[in-house]
């Protein structure tokens, strides 16, 4: 009876000492794999689980979390796409300007600094600028629009107008994921660059090729 006893205390003991080793492995393996790719001492957040194109689990702030105060995900998403979108045609436009000199009917914006340039058309001819305010509102209401509907119905992708003349969407699912890529990728680099233009061009009063150029030659050796 003795020895019965010590067998069946000896496999108990045997089954505690391998069962916890287990379950810790499964558990640091789970955990590892809920870290963010962009943030590897940080949770991956719950709603960031890379089938978003460009999405690395990057939420320090914990705002793909929020819905309760009338934005989700999805607005948020919707936002990213439509200002990388506007941010990339800014700093194309603001480079393009400098360079090659103001559209017909803009002769008088003649300063490389394009925020100023802003203020040259602006004393010209503020119906542009009136005219610019109201198509931005026009088309903001439409979009307004879709984008209710759309977390209403999820029958819309964030930032998809359906405007797609080279059928990009139509062909290899992994080829346009990554044109997706491209385009939020390149849009986040262009949203910085606005931003450093705008500041700049309000600080220094220089376009920024010629703060580019100014500050290489003042760098130089």
């Amino acid at each position: 009876v003795m020895f019965k006893s010590l067998l069946v205390a000896l496999l108990a003991f045997g089954a505690n000492a391998f069962a916890p080793l287990a379950l810790h492995t499964t558990a640091v393996t789970k955990l590892s794999a809920e870290k963010s790719a962009s943030l590897p001492f940080m949770n991956r957040p719950a709603l960031l689980d890379g089938s978003m194109a460009g999405d690395v689990g990057f939420d320090p702030l914990g705002l793909s979390n929020i819905d309760d105060v009338g934005i989700d995900l999805y607005w948020l998403r919707e936002a990213e796409i439509k200002h990388a979108r506007v941010a990339m045609l800014a700093v194309a436009g603001i480079l393009q300007v400098e360079v090659f000199g103001p559209a017909p009917g803009c002769e008088m914006a003649t300063n490389k600094s394009q925020m100023d340039a802003f203020w040259q058309l602006w004393n010209a001819h503020p119906q542009y600028i009136a005219f610019g305010l109201i198509m931005i509102t026009i088309i903001e209401t439409f979009s307004g629009i879709a984008v209710t509907k759309a977390r209403e119905t999820g029958d819309r992708a964030p930032g998809d107008f359906y405007l797609d003349p080279l059928g990009f969407s139509k062909g290899d699912e992994a080829a346009f994921k990554r044109l997706q890529t491209q385009e939020i990728k390149n849009g986040r680099l262009a949203m910085w660059a606005a931003a450093g233009l705008i500041l700049q061009g309000c600080t220094t009063h220089q376009g920024g090729l010629e703060a580019l150029s100014a500050s290489l030659k003042a760098n130089s050796f």
